[in-house]
């Protein structure tokens, strides 16, 4: 009887063990709790497109996570690609009736602190978050993107989905300025506790704000945020919709969310939605901290 061949098993590279399904789902699909059902699938194109087509039928607090996505989004459908088990690339599904739907832009915003929370505690790296929804780490001395969020409507609520970079070495970097946990020096790369502690923090901060009838104020969310948020006290450059930009210093997070820019001309201009680009130091110098998705 001729063996398997080797490269066919999931645990063929035994750096990157698959994730434990039915452990993560006694840990964390709870009665009472958010997390009601947690499916993990090999390999799929996007799961925010796999869980946005079920979203009508599936309760609040479905997870699900992917080994490997072929077709990962980030935000302006730009594309997210990592080797298999090399990441977390999942995406949660929440439905916050009651809460009044021009509040729901702080679901990205609330997913990156918490994300930036679980990280902190169970991979023991120091995180920071770039407006509105990159997670940045410091890896050879330099800020790299490590992870980013992706909220999008679906049905009767949101699908916000999730990539993280963990054990990704120098030469598997999909673009320059990506990071990962591992070149930050994370203190662990288990995917394992990593997922339930970002998973459990995601749970906490929105039944915080939930319970807060969406308030980011009352809930401390905007203080977190406006605490971790390395877009702060630099001045970038907004690259709008429609091709506009506004370039200026980002003095501030308002109560919807938006980033507020002084520019030039002495103008407040609240950004809510398009690209931010930290400009380096100096006059007409300028480039990426951390990589667009």
């Amino acid at each position: 009887m001729t063996p398997p061949d080797a490269s066919d098993s999931r645990w063929s590279d035994l750096g990157r063990p698959p994730l434990n399904a039915d452990a993560l789902r006694r840990a964390l699909v709870r009665e009472g709790g958010l997390w009601t059902s947690l499916d993990v699938v090999p390999s799929t194109g996007s799961t925010n497109t796999d869980l946005a087509a079920r979203a009508q039928e599936l309760p609040e607090g479905a997870v699900l996570v992917a080994e490997e996505q072929t077709g990962g989004r980030g935000r302006l459908d730009r594309r997210w690609s990592a080797p298999a088990r090399s990441g977390l690339f999942f995406s949660v599904l929440l439905k916050p009736t009651g809460i009044p739907v021009e509040k729901w832009g702080w679901l990205p915003l609330l997913a990156g602190v918490a994300v930036a929370t679980g990280l902190s505690r169970s991979a023991g790296v120091d995180t920071a978050l770039k407006w509105p929804n990159d997670l940045l780490v410091t890896a050879g001395g330099e800020e790299r993107k490590a992870g980013g969020i992706l909220a999008e409507r679906a049905a009767d609520g949101v699908v916000v989905g999730i990539g993280i970079n963990v054990t990704l070495a120098e030469e598997e970097l999909p673009v320059p300025g990506a990071g990962s946990l591992a070149l930050a020096g994370a203190v662990s790369t288990d995917r394992d506790p990593l997922l339930r502690s970002v998973l459990r923090s995601l749970g906490q901060w929105y039944g915080e704000w939930r319970a807060a009838d969406g308030d980011p104020a009352a809930c401390r969310l905007q203080e977190a945020y406006v605490a971790g948020c390395a877009t702060l006290g630099r001045t970038v450059r907004a690259e709008l919709p429609g091709g506009r930009s506004v370039t200026g210093e980002a003095v501030a997070v308002d109560g919807h969310g938006r980033l507020v820019l002084a520019t030039e001309e002495g103008v407040q201009q609240p950004v809510g939605a398009g690209d931010v680009v930290h400009l380096r130091p100096g006059p007409g110098a300028e480039g990426a901290h951390g990589t667009e998705e």
